[in-house]
This record gives C-alpha cells, structure tokens and sequence, in this order.
C-alpha cells in the first residue's frame, strides 16, 4: 500500500511539471517559473545525495543544472518521462563537475612518496597538460565543453549537442572558435614568452 501511494505521488509530480514546463514552452511565463521553482527543490535534494561531503558546491551545479535545462527546453519531446530527460542532464552536470574536481585535485597533489620525484622525466606531457587545463578554463562554456566533450574526450558532435543542450552546429562553431581562440592565447604567451 505505502509503495503504491509513494509510486501515485512520484506520478503525479511528474504529470504536474511537465504541464508546467510544456505551458512554459507555449509562452506562459508564470508556468516556466513554477517549473523552474518546483524542478529546484527535486535537483537540489537529487545532488545534495550526491554532493553530502562537499554541501558548498551543491548551490553553484543546481544553477548550472537549471542552466542547462533551460538551454536544452527545445529537445523535451512531450511523449518521453520528464523526470528521465531531467536525471540525464542533471546526471552529465554531476559527471562533468566530478571531472573538473578530479582535474583541480591533480594540480595540486603532493608527493606522497619522494623516490617518485626522480623516477621518470615526464615533464613535457604533465605541464602541457596542466597549461592546456589553464587555457580551457579561460574560454566561455559554449567553446570550452565542446572541445573537452569532442576533442579530448572523443564524444560525438551530437552527443556532444545532447550532453550540453546546444545544437549540432553551436557545437562544431563552439569547437572552431575555441579552438581559434586557445591558438590566439597560445601565440599571445609565446610572444610575452620571447620578450
């Protein structure tokens, strides 16, 4: 019976934001609000599960996860579960935020062991790597997930477009001019470099 009823409410929630967002879709402001509003509180406690030993970052990825909700409203097909559509955003966020954790942690390891310190000359590789981390962050969004989802990742362009709610095409003009942009920044450190 309790399982029943807690199944009954998960339903009707479903129901309920999806009108909302498919009326917010049509226009209605107010009803794009209350999606919105009502989408937060379900995301926040979706990643205050997952975010329990790091609580101060749970506000900054549920704006970022609304964000992209937002950014992707036009591929919602009314036929498929909202609650699906809205786990897999929030899901590619959370992966993509564990990501950019790990990579801000590995900047900052310290040796643990100091035979290591002298076991390979990997130097090259460490450093452009770190240099190549430097120059992503300074790229704005739309540039930057494209180049880390295809070219580093090796992602396809339409998943790509489906992980981070752009279209095909602002994903491969997001790839081109990130790309343009981190050779520009390249050649701007060269020069400052050579001086």
């Amino acid at each position: 019976m309790q399982r029943t009823t807690q199944q009954d409410a998960l339903s009707a929630r479903e129901v309920q934001l999806r009108n909302l967002l498919l009326r917010g879709m049509s226009g209605d402001a107010v009803a794009y609000r209350e999606f919105l509003a009502a989408l937060a509180i379900h995301v926040r406690g979706f990643l205050r599960r997952r975010l329990a030993q790091r609580p101060g970052e749970i506000e900054d990825l549920l704006q970022e996860v609304l964000l992209a909700v937002h950014n992707a409203r036009h591929t919602y097909r009314a036929e498929q579960p909202l609650t699906v559509w809205v786990q897999a955003i929030a899901h590619y966020k959370l992966a993509d935020h564990f990501r950019a954790f790990a990579r801000r942690d590995a900047l900052h390891d310290t040796l643990d062991d100091d035979g290591e310190l002298f076991a390979e000359d990997d130097e090259e590789p460490a450093q452009a790597s770190r240099d190549l981390g430097k120059l992503l962050q300074q790229l704005p969004e739309r540039q930057r997930l494209p180049i880390v989802h295809v070219k580093l990742e090796g992602m396809s362009v339409e998943e790509t477009a489906r992980l981070t709610g752009l279209s095909s095409s602002a994903v491969k003009v997001g790839i081109h001019r990130g790309l343009k942009a981190l050779a520009s920044m390249i050649r701007g450190k060269r020069n400052d470099e050579d001086r």
